[in-house]
């Protein structure tokens, strides 16, 4: 092992807490400028201030992220239940406003689960860089664009889902790889950190590629919070600086995620979860059907004024 990953985990916290600072700098200066920005319009300012509603899902869905069921999902869930945010501001909302609850599960679970420091670093790096690459995909798309992408992409958790849940291999012991199966990780670990930028968690289907490699299922954990720890600040620039975000909604992912996850985290640590698993899945299947035929619909209503201004 070199000398610069035998110290690899102490480096990555100090690299994670200037990225966390970082974001906080440019998501606050971001909201500055809106604000001003409203006011030099001479129209009214509005709050970013959050709702009790979005606290609350903010709390809800990152307790649940902390123990492993994820929190995107959930999130589109709740946001197009409680109809809070436009579905095209869904992924910016979700990236900018879970990334610093994210970042705290990260500091946990990096330091008291054991996995090899090469190959965590090395995941980590493959699921940011997809997250930078997507993110300027995704935040250009149009309002259709990202409901389809959504509405695909939770079909596709839902069966990840279902399969951990079901049929997924117990997994090994190992608490690092090498070559090819290394390879294959970080490979699939980039293209997952893409499609979180879409509103896809990364959570399962890392969860089932860890276990398939031989690793033992425990050392998920830091793989999966750190790979989000450091993709979603690289994402949520992206968002940030393309304006496709719900402040006063991001705000109350932050604001009641950060407590759910230390109370997940220290107080609950793991309890049976199989109900509200199959849940989850339930309600992933319903939103991405939801999405695809507002998607439709909206396709329709666009097809027929046209033919009307003909």
């Amino acid at each position: 092992m070199t000398p610069f990953f035998s110290d690899a985990k102490t480096v990555l916290l100090f690299a994670l807490g200037a990225i966390a600072l970082f974001y906080v700098v440019v998501l606050g200066a971001e909201l500055r400028r809106r604000r001003t920005a409203q006011k030099a319009a001479g129209g009214a300012v509005e709050s970013d201030a959050p709702t009790l509603t979005g606290m609350a899902i903010g709390f809800v869905t990152n307790f649940l992220d902390t123990l492993g069921i994820g929190s995107y999902a959930t999130t589109t869930s709740a946001f197009r239940f409680f109809k809070t945010v436009p579905d095209e501001k869904i992924p910016g909302t979700m990236n900018v406003g879970h990334t610093l609850p994210t970042i705290v599960e990260a500091f946990i679970y990096t330091q008291i689960v054991p996995i090899e420091s090469k190959t965590l670093i090395m995941m980590i790096a493959a699921a940011a860089l997809g997250a930078w690459l997507g993110a300027g995909v995704v935040a250009s798309w149009p309002r259709r664009a990202v409901q389809i992408g959504m509405g695909t992409a939770l079909l596709l958790l839902a069966a990840a889902l279902v399969y951990r849940q079901t049929m997924m291999p117990v997994g090994g012991t190992a608490l690092a790889l090498t070559g090819g199966k290394l390879a294959i990780a970080v490979s699939v670990n980039f293209v997952l950190g893409a499609l979180m930028t879409i509103g896809v968690g990364l959570y399962a289907p890392c969860m089932i590629m860890i276990a398939l490699l031989g690793m033992n299922p425990s050392a998920a954990f830091p793989v999966m919070m750190g790979s989000c720890a450091f993709l979603m600040p690289v994402a949520s620039i992206r968002f940030i600086k393309s304006g496709r975000f719900d402040g006063k909604a991001l705000l109350g992912l932050m604001v009641g995620g950060i407590p759910g996850v230390l109370i997940a985290a220290f107080l609950v640590k793991s309890m049976p979860l199989t109900a509200v698993f199959w849940l989850v899945v339930v309600v992933v299947i319903y939103t991405a059907t939801s999405l695809l035929r507002t998607a439709a619909r909206e396709r329709r209503a666009a097809a027929a004024a046209e033919n009307y201004a003909v």
